[in-house]
């Protein structure tokens, strides 16, 4: 798994930069939920919240906003296509994306390069782009078995997790040379250990900096 820092300048507005230039602030996007080219986050912002709040209702882009406790806001708004970008190609937000008047930063998980390529194309439509730092994801390899690492990445090269399937289970297992049965129980278990580690990282976020 590889973890990614990705610049945007995107060409077409976008009302979190617009309130980053209009309050000369920076801030960072907590994502709730992407569903039908809509996103719902959570922001974290010191006072006048009224003026904020002001701010989002008249934003054509938001279709709803409330404040949650004295710092935090609940915001739903029309996707400018990044959070998409990054879902369609399999990528994974790791942290916040950070908001400044000019650009966003985003940090991805993906496991292959060729989605960060996509990913980047992607991107490409919406603005201009910096691939920043780019490293190996080392924690999630140390979660699992030398066996469950040997068999993810064999599912992962060999499109298991694709739709329609690039290799079937029997397929995988005979290119690994273990028995169906063996082959599903390590990708289970990689698959739990991962999933796991995603949760608990997600709900940290969430928790960091609240009240």
């Amino acid at each position: 798994m590889f973890q990614a820092e990705i610049h945007l300048q995107q060409e077409k507005s976008c009302v979190l930069s617009d309130f980053a230039e209009y309050f000369d602030t920076s801030f960072d996007v907590d994502i709730e939920e992407l569903h039908d080219h809509r996103v719902t986050f959570t922001i974290r912002m010191e006072e006048p919240y009224e003026e904020y709040i002001e701010f989002f209702e008249d934003a054509e882009q938001v279709e709803h906003v409330e404040r949650l406790d004295e710092a935090n806001y609940l915001i739903t708004k029309t996707s400018c296509g990044a959070y998409s970008a990054v879902d369609r190609n399999h990528g994974v937000l790791r942290r916040q994306s950070r908001v400044f008047a000019d650009h966003r930063v985003y940090t991805v998980l993906f496991f292959r390069r060729e989605d960060l390529r996509a990913m980047i194309d992607d991107f490409n439509r919406i603005g201009t782009v910096t691939l920043g730092k780019l490293t190996e994801f080392e924690e999630s390899k140390s979660m699992l078995t030398d066996r469950q690492l040997e068999v993810v990445t064999c599912a992962l090269e060999e499109g298991y997790f694709e739709w329609p399937r690039g290799i079937s289970s029997e397929e995988l297992a005979d290119e690994l040379g273990i028995n169906r049965t063996t082959a599903l129980e390590h990708l289970r278990k990689a698959q739990s250990k991962l999933l796991t580690s995603a949760i608990k990282e997600n709900n940290h976020l969430q928790g960091h900096g609240k009240p």
